[in-house]
């Protein structure tokens, strides 16, 4: 425990944010959670809009104060990545496959 008064203010106002901070971190964590699993099990349908609401919650974080802004950006950008990296995936094996129909 701090002995000086203001480093007990301190510490009591630390405690307060990061109470009010935890529900929107484990909310953050799960829309990205859920937005990473869809992207591996090929739903890319459903991840394109897990992706979306990710986002929006980790902005809204970001602006909040709760995670820095870099923090959310790269978060986005590697969720961004991931869903780019299976649609292209999906979208090569459709290509595939009308080839295949067409020389067929």
């Amino acid at each position: 425990m701090p002995s000086k008064q203001s480093a007990q203010k301190a510490a009591r106002t630390a405690q307060r944010k990061a109470e009010r901070n935890k529900p929107i971190r484990s909310s953050v964590k799960t829309y990205v959670t859920k937005a990473r699993k869809l992207i591996q099990s090929n739903d890319l349908d459903a991840a394109q809009k897990a992706v979306g609401r990710a986002t929006q919650a980790l902005d809204k974080a970001a602006q909040k104060g709760v995670i820095h802004p870099n923090n959310a950006a790269r978060r986005k950008s590697r969720l961004m990545k991931k869903l780019n990296q299976a649609l292209a995936a999906s979208g090569e094996h459709v290509a595939q496959a009308v080839q295949e129909v067409q020389e067929a």
